[in-house]
């Protein structure tokens, strides 16, 4: 018998903890599940994955997240969700921000309407089930969009279901965020 302290049984010794990760990140995964599990569970999966995950604040600006890419070439109504982002910094325009993010499920949760300074903006993106942004990113192949926005916004807020409502879930990014 020896006085060396084992290891809690389930970790490896030396192994760090914290959070788990998303294998949902992963495209070839995503594409596994998604093959044999029906639309609504996989989808309950990645939502489990990305909330215990958390956010990964890789790139917190919606300007330069690599996970927005493809809506920041999107035009509604003659203009650009990018040029709409950069109207929002600007100060310019303010009575159309809320209503045309609205067309791809993202609320404008806090801003500065000051005409100087900062926007300081809080935008939160549905990445819920039925998301108005899932049809877009689908039909570009990115099956998988929800973790990797998850990867780069700044927080998470997820609301997991009850008998009457459904799972909700944003992920927020900000506009002008002090550094």
């Amino acid at each position: 018998m020896t006085n060396k302290k084992q290891p809690p049984a389930g970790k490896p010794e030396g192994a760090p903890a914290g959070r788990p990760e998303n294998p949902f990140i992963d495209a070839g995964f995503y594409d596994r599940v998604r093959d044999y599990t029906e639309r609504d569970a996989t989808f309950s999966k990645e939502l489990k994955a990305i909330a215990d995950h958390g956010a990964g604040k890789q790139s917190t600006d919606a300007r330069f997240a690599p996970s927005l890419e493809l809506l920041r070439g999107v035009v509604k109504k003659g203009v650009s969700f990018n040029d709409m982002l950069e109207r929002i910094v600007a100060g310019t325009e303010s009575g159309l921000w809320e209503p045309w993010l609205a067309a791809f499920g993202i609320e404008l949760r806090g801003v500065s309407y000051a005409k100087t300074g900062p926007r300081n903006a809080r935008l939160a993106l549905d990445i819920s089930l039925a998301a108005k942004a899932n049809p877009l990113f689908a039909n570009a192949g990115m099956r998988n969009w929800r973790s990797l926005v998850a990867q780069d916004c700044a927080q998470l807020q997820v609301e997991k279901p009850t008998v009457e409502t459904p799972a909700k879930a944003h992920a927020i990014f900000f506009l002008d965020a002090a550094g």
